[in-house]
Parts: C-alpha cells; structure tokens; sequence
C-alpha cells in the first residue's frame, strides 16, 4: 500500500507521459485520424499556458522596475542585456557553420528518394514579412516595440511592445511615490493569483506532454528520420557540445554549473521539449531562476526579452540547415559567403523572432538572400519537428542562464540562496527512471527494425 500512497513528482510524470506518447504514437503511427483525437488535449494544455504568460510578464515586470526606481538602472540592465544576446547567439550561429563544414551533413544526399513536405504556409509568412516599412527587418522591430495600441499587443500577445509598457509603467509608478502603492498591491494580488492558476494548470502538463508527443510520432514515425539521419544527429550533437561547453563556460565564469541549472528546470525542459513550446515553461522558470538567487527585477526583465532576442537553439540550427541545404545542391559559399549568412541570419532571426514557425521563416528568407534554393527546405519539415524539440530546450536553458549572467554582471547575484534552493531539490528516483528510459528505448528500437525490415522487403 505504501507503493500507491507514494507521491509521483512532476518531473517523474511528465517523463512517463512522454515514453508512454512515444509507445502509443509508433504503435498507432499513420492513423491520422485518431491524432485528431489526440492533438486537441495537447492544444488545451498548450492555450491554456499561453493564457497566463502575458499577465505574469506584464505584473512582474511592472512590479520588479517600480522597486528599481531608477531610469539609469533600467538602461543599464537593457545594454547589458542586449550586448551578451548578441554575443551568445553569434557564438551559436558561428558554432552552426564550424561544425557544417567539418561534418557536411547535405554532401552526396540524393535529393529524389528524400520525402518532401508542404512549406506553403511558411512561404506566405515570409512574403508578408518581406514587405518591411523601413526597408529593414531589425529596423522595423525596433520600431514596433513602441505599442500604438497597449490593448491591441496583449490581444496579439506581442512581448516586446508589452515589456515596453510594462518597464515605462513601472517607472510611472517609482515616480508616483505612494499614489502607485494602490496599484502595486492589485499587480501583486494579480501574480499571485495568475501562479496558483499556473501550479493547477501544470498537473495537467503530463496529458498535454502525452498528446504532443503521440500525435508527432504518429505523424512523422520513425522512417521520417532515417534519410536525414546525418542531419539530426549533428543538430543533435551541437545541442549538446552547445549546453555542456560554451554555455557550460558561461556559467562557470559565473561560479555556477550549467548542470545545477538543468536539474533544476528538469520538468521544464521535459515540458519544453514535448511541447516544442517555450512559451509552456516561462512563469514557472522565472519563479525557478528568482529562487536560484537571480533578483526579481532581473528575472522579469531578462527572461521575456530573450524569447525574442535569445534563441541560442534556433540560431544554431538555422546555421546548421541552411548550409545543408547548399550542400545538397551543390553550392559551395566561399569564406565571405559563409560570414555573409552569419550576419543575415542575425538580421533576420531578430527581426523575425515572434512569428509562428520562426525557424524555417527565417531560414526561407534567408536563403533567398543567399541565391540558394528554398525549396531544399521542404525535405527537411520531416524532421524539423523532432529537431524543433531540442532548439528549444537549448532555447530554454540559455535564457535561464542570462540572468544569473546579468545579476552576476551587476553584483547582485546570491550565490548562497542558490546553492540552499539546489540542495533542496529532491532527487529523481534514479531507478525507476532508467527503467522507463530502458523500457522506451526497448520500443523505439523493435518499431524502427520493423520499419527498416518491411521497407527492405525482408
């Protein structure tokens, strides 16, 4: 009885959720039908996150810039902010190519036995991208962070010009002195409340983990993978080498482990990597990093605008794609080619950062810059979703590490708070987990063999 009466964590739920969404998806895999069925649960839970992020972004915010006070302050956290952004995510974009170069992942691929999928709706988005106000995509993001309708960016749920109001309202509010105080206790009351509705939201996070992975799979298969296999396996790879060394030596220049930051977001990058959502994880990785000794101020301040300006996994991958494709076509870009596409994609990717589908929008537009064919893209929106899973948990695990690296910046990280929050966390029952791992493994494999077996006619 005291095997029942044990509490399952979290963690431990959603990643049972996701080997169970594996098993289910390669056993029913081709039934569309029944992932119509399955999808929707998946959608709720994602909608039901994205209802909540807006009002934890606008209150915190506003809250953490009322306490700072100071306009000198908020400039200084915006410059710094930017400059290590730009910084990290040329070093992602420029990791990308190295590694494209070294391994070729698109060399001697035969373009005719690849499935080819529809990137019609990207295409559209990107043409309505092109048409830029001032001729310049990054121009015009900058200009559009100023809301000329507060209302209209929260129905549209537009970080940026959102973040603008709430920083200008915030120091509306220092200004005010105690006729704001009124108005802080109602955004204090209101984040509280809009967090008891995310710790109700997130028990359902292991049926929404389930229904994203199974309809995946049930889509895709396993046979998707197979022909891009060198492709995934590299992306795969630079995921990795990305998290555990060049985010790996950011934080230890900050006195923290890259490892401490991914045992604490455990369930979030499980969350995040199921959903291909980072949208899913926001409030409950701001509320972590303020506990892992980030201030508040920071926190609310960082996080939000790395969603759009931080995109470590997705720079990388765009770097990674797009020279795949030149390469399975032939096209060989020079030294100055390949620093051209650098900068476009760090044009690009920013100017582009809120749009749905951002990845293969960025790399459309990119590659049209470049004269090198778009419709290489299409062979690869097979594996772009698996492939989507893991940018984004590198997406993740950068934008925590931003704010230790500004607190740590402006001296006000507590180390100590965050090394009594680590050794709280309680351990992950390492057997029960390797058992699961082993079991879905198990799975995976005798569904892929069979795949493999029935193509080869065997």
């Amino acid at each position: 009885m005291a095997l029942f009466k044990r509490k399952i964590s979290l963690p431990m739920q959603v990643l049972i959720a996701l080997v169970l969404g594996v098993i289910v998806g390669l056993l029913l895999y081709g039934q569309d039908q029944v992932a119509n069925y399955i999808k929707p649960f998946g959608d709720v839970f994602l909608n039901l996150i994205k209802m909540i992020v807006i009002p934890v972004v606008f209150c915190s915010l506003a809250l953490s810039i009322s306490g700072v006070g100071e306009s000198k302050t908020v400039g200084r956290y915006g410059w710094k902010t930017i400059l290590y952004f730009e910084i990290i995510t040329t070093i992602a974009i420029a990791l990308g190519i190295i590694l494209a170069n070294l391994f070729k992942p698109g060399q001697g691929l035969d373009r005719s036995k690849l499935p080819s999928g529809d990137i019609s709706k990207y295409q559209t988005t990107a043409q309505a991208a092109e048409h830029s106000t001032y001729g310049n995509h990054f121009i015009d993001t900058i200009v559009n962070i100023v809301p000329t309708n507060f209302f209209e960016a929260l129905t549209k749920g537009e970080l940026l010009p959102i973040i603008f109001f709430a920083v200008f309202f915030g120091l509306a509010l220092a200004a005010i002195g105690e006729k704001g105080e009124p108005v802080k206790a109602f955004l204090s009351g209101t984040l509280d409340a809009v967090f008891w509705m995310i710790n109700k939201i997130l028990k359902l996070a292991p049926l929404g983990v389930f229904a994203f992975i199974c309809t995946t799979i049930i889509t895709f298969g396993a046979s998707a993978l197979l022909p891009l296999l060198k492709l995934v396996l590299l992306v795969v790879f630079a995921m990795v080498f990305f998290i555990l060394v060049v985010l790996g030596i950011v934080a230890k220049m900050c006195g923290v482990s890259i490892l401490s930051i991914i045992k604490i977001l455990k369930s979030e990058l499980l969350l995040a990597f199921s959903t291909s959502s980072s949208e899913a994880v926001l409030p409950s990785m701001m509320k972590k990093m303020e506990e892992f000794g980030s201030p508040k101020d920071i926190v609310s301040f960082v996080i939000p605008i790395g969603y759009t300006f931080n995109l470590d996994g997705s720079a990388l991958y765009q770097s990674i794609a797009a020279l795949f494709v030149a390469q399975m076509y032939g096209h060989h870009l020079t030294l100055s080619q390949q620093i051209m596409l650098m900068v476009t994609l760090m044009v690009t990717s920013k100017g582009m950062a809120a749009v749905p589908g951002t990845s293969i929008v960025v790399l459309l537009t990119t590659l049209g810059a470049m004269n090198i064919p778009a419709a290489g893209l299409a062979l690869i929106i097979g594996v772009d979703r698996i492939l989507d899973m893991v940018r984004t948990c590198v997406n993740v695990c950068g934008n925590a590490l931003s704010t230790v690296v500004i607190a740590k910046w402006e001296n006000v990280y507590d180390k100590e708070k965050g090394q009594k929050y680590l050794e709280s966390i309680k351990k992950i029952n390492l057997t029960f987990l390797y058992r699961a791992i082993e079991l879905g493994f198990l799975m995976v494999t005798s569904k892929i063999n069979q795949i493999l077996t029935k193509g080869s006619g065997i």
